[in-house]
C-alpha cells in the first residue's frame, strides 16, 4: 500500500519539476548557463552576466522561451557572483552548502524538511522563490517581467536604458559644453563587500551628519535572525553600491551606541537606516518591513535625501535668490522627480550647494535654448554672484557608483570656479574709489535690491564704459543727498530708495519689461520702477546732476505720471 501511494506522488512531484523549470538538467548548471569556466574570475561572469541579460531581456526578445532562458541567467548570477554561495556550489552542488540530487537547482533544500520551493504566477516578482526552513527565511527571486525592482539584476534597471533609470535621458558619451567621459570610468570587478564594522568613534567621524545614507545592522553574535539580516543587508548594498552604505554594529561591544537607539538588550537583530528624510540632520529609523531584497531596497530608495526642490522651467532660471551664499545647481531631466543619483549628492553637499530638479521633455523650450541646452540629462549651475554656467548635457552614466562619483568631481569643480568668481568680485569691489556706493545689478542682488519691499528703486542703464562712469559718478552723489523736496515722507513712512547700475548690453532683455522698444537706441538711461505697485517711469534725456536729481524728485513727490510695466522685470 505504502509503495502504491508514494508512486504517484514521486512521478507527480518529477513532472511538477519539469513543467515548471525550463530545459534540463545540464542547463542549470550555473557555469554552463552563463557560458565561463569553473576557474572564472568575477569580472568574466558579471561580464557573462551583463552580454547574457541584454540578449535576453524580456523588453528585448520577445521570442520563445526568453523569459525562462533570463530567469535562468539571473538565477545562476547570484550564485556564482556570491563568494559563499560559489563555495558551496563546487563543493556540494548546492548554494546553500547541502547535497541535492539535481547539481544547480534548488530543489526545496532536501536536508531540510521544512523548506519549500514554490512558483508564483502573478504581480511583481513573479517567479521561483526557495525558502529554507527553520532559522532560514530569506527569499531568492528573480523577475519575468520588465519591472527593474524585482529583478534579479544586481543593478535594479534594465540595460536597455541605463541612465534613464538615473536621470531620465539619453546615453550620450560626452556633453555639449566640455564635460564630457560622464561616468566613464572602467567599472570594477563585483566580489562582495563585507559590511564595514562600525564603532562609536566611526559612527560619530564617518556617518553622522555626513549626509550619507547608511543601512546599519545591531546585533549580538547570538541574535535571532542576524545571519538572514546580514545576507539581505549584503545584496541591497551590492545593489545600490554608491547610493547607500552599509555597516554593522556589535551590542556586546558597541553597548553606547547600541543604547542610543534602544537596542543594547534586544534579543534579535535589527535593523536601522540612517536618513535625512526628515530633516538636515540624520536620523537613525527602524526597517521593519519583509525580510527580502527587493522590499528592502525600494525602502532604501524611498528613504535618500531630499535637499533638491522642484522647479517650474521658462519663469526665471533659478528661483529667487536666496539668503544663503551658496552657488546653485539645478539638473533638467525627464523625471517627474529627483532622481536618487541626484538625491545621493544633495545629502553629501547640501551645506555647500542649494539643489533644485525640474521635469524638461521638450529641448526646443526657448528658455532652454536660451541656456544652451540641446541634449538631456543637463546641469545647470550659478555662481554666488549670478553667473551661470552649462556644466553638462546629454549627461550618461555606467553606474549608480560611478554616476555618483562624477557628480560630486563636476560639483567639486564648479564649487571651484564659483568661490574664484566671488573672490574676483571682492577684490573689484575693494579697489572701487572711495565714496562709490552704488552696485550694479546682478540675478543674485536683484531681489535685496529691487525687491517688494523697496518703495522705489533708480536704475542707471547704460550700454558704454563712459556711459557707466558718469552715471555711477552722478547716482552716487544723489544718494548720499537728502535731495529731495517732499523725500522725508518716504522715509518715514518706512519705506526705502535704492540705487543701482545695470550692464544694458549684457543684460537687454531686462529692459524690455518696461518698453517694447527695449531702449535699444540710448546709450545711458534712468528708470525709476516701483516694485510693489508695478509701475515705473523713464528718463532718457541728457543725463546731468540737475537734471537726474530733478528727475527722482519729481517720481518721489507724484509730479510725474508713471507707466505700468509690461512685465515683471527678471534679471537673467
Amino acid at each position: 500500500m505504502a509503495r502504491r501511494f508514494l508512486a504517484p506522488s514521486f512521478f507527480f512531484f518529477v513532472l511538477l519539476l519539469h513543467l515548471s523549470v525550463p530545459g534540463d538538467a545540464k542547463t542549470r548548471d550555473p557555469y554552463k548557463v552563463l557560458g565561463v569556466d569553473k576557474n572564472a574570475s568575477q569580472r568574466d561572469i558579471q561580464k557573462a552576466f551583463h552580454k547574457l541579460s541584454l540578449q535576453y531581456h524580456p523588453d528585448k526578445n520577445k521570442a520563445k522561451g526568453a523569459q525562462e532562458k533570463f530567469a535562468e541567467i539571473n538565477n545562476a548570477y547570484e550564485i556564482l557572483s556570491d563568494e559563499e554561495k560559489r563555495k558551496n556550489y563546487d563543493l556540494y552542488g548546492d548554494e546553500k552548502g547541502t547535497p541535492v540530487y539535481d547539481a544547480g537547482f534548488n530543489g526545496g533544500n532536501f536536508g531540510n524538511h521544512e523548506g519549500y520551493t514554490h512558483f508564483t504566477s502573478g504581480g511583481p516578482g513573479n517567479g521561483w522563490q526557495s525558502t529554507g526552513g527553520q532559522g532560514n527565511t530569506k527569499t531568492f527571486s528573480f523577475s519575468f517581467s520588465g519591472d527593474p525592482t524585482a529583478s534579479g539584476n544586481p543593478f535594479g534597471f534594465g540595460f536597455g536604458d541605463l541612465f534613464s533609470r538615473f536621470f531620465g535621458g539619453g546615453m550620450k558619451s560626452e556633453s555639449q559644453s566640455g564635460f564630457s567621459n560622464f561616468g566613464g570610468s572602467k567599472s570594477k570587478s563585483a566580489s562582495p563587500r563585507k559590511i564595514e564594522d562600525v564603532n562609536l568613534q566611526f559612527f560619530n567621524k564617518q556617518i553622522r551628519d555626513q549626509g550619507m545614507t547608511w543601512l546599519l545592522l545591531f546585533y549580538t553574535p547570538s541574535a535571532k535572525g542576524y545571519d538572514v539580516l546580514e545576507s539581505v543587508v549584503q545584496d541591497v548594498a551590492d545593489m545600490l553600491d554608491g547610493v547607500i552604505k552599509a555597516g554593522k554594529i556589535n551590542c556586546v561591544s558597541e553597548k553606547t551606541l547600541c543604547q542610543e537607539v534602544g537596542t543594547s538588550s534586544s534579543k534579535r537583530a535589527r535593523l536601522f537606516i540612517y536618513s535625512y528624510i526628515s530633516s538636515d540632520k540624520g536620523s537613525l529609523l527602524e526597517y521593519t518591513g519583509d525580510l527580502d531584497t527587493k522590499s528592502l531596497k525600494l525602502f532604501c530608495q524611498d528613504h535618500l535625501p531630499r535637499f533638491s526642490k522642484k522647479v517650474e522651467i521658462g519663469k526665471n532660471d533659478f528661483p529667487s535668490s536666496t539668503s544663503e551664499k551658496l552657488p546653485q545647481v539645478l539638473l533638467l531631466s525627464t523625471r517627474k522627480d529627483a532622481p536618487a543619483i541626484w538625491r545621493v549628492v544633495s545629502g553629501l553637499y547640501h551645506k555647500r550647494f542649494i539643489f533644485y530638479h525640474a521635469e524638461v521633455h521638450d529641448v526646443s523650450h526657448p528658455w532652454l535654448k536660451k541656456l544652451g541646452v540641446r541634449d538631456l540629462p543637463a546641469i545647470m549651475g550659478r555662481t554666488v554672484n549670478g553667473e551661470q554656467h552649462l556644466l553638462g548635457a546629454g549627461i550618461a552614466a555606467k553606474d549608480l557608483k560611478s554616476g555618483v562619483k562624477d557628480l560630486k568631481s563636476l560639483l567639486e569643480s564648479f564649487e571651484k570656479k564659483s568661490k574664484k568668481a566671488t573672490n574676483q568680485a571682492k577684490k573689484s569691489s575693494e579697489t572701487e574709489p572711495e565714496g562709490a556706493n552704488v552696485p550694479l545689478l546682478t540675478p543674485s542682488n536683484f531681489d535685496d535690491i529691487c525687491g517688494d519691499k523697496t518703495s522705489l528703486c533708480i536704475i542707471g542703464a547704460y550700454r558704454s564704459s563712459k556711459a557707466k562712469e558718469k552715471l555711477e559718478k552722478i547716482l552716487t552723489a544723489i544718494s548720499q543727498k537728502t535731495l529731495v523736496r517732499r523725500q522725508d515722507r518716504v522715509i518715514s513712512s518706512g519705506k526705502s530708495i535704492s540705487y543701482s547700475l545695470l550692464d544694458a548690453a549684457k543684460h537687454s532683455s531686462f529692459l524690455y519689461s518696461f518698453d517694447k522698444s527695449g531702449y535699444k537706441s540710448y546709450d545711458k538711461l534712468l528708470v525709476a520702477y516701483k516694485p510693489h505697485r508695478g509701475n515705473f517711469a523713464a528718463f532718457t534725456g541728457e543725463i546731468t546732476m540737475e537734471k537726474a536729481e530733478e528727475f527722482v524728485g519729481s517720481v518721489l513727490n507724484g509730479d510725474i505720471q508713471l507707466s505700468k510695466i509690461r512685465r515683471k522685470p527678471v534679471l537673467k
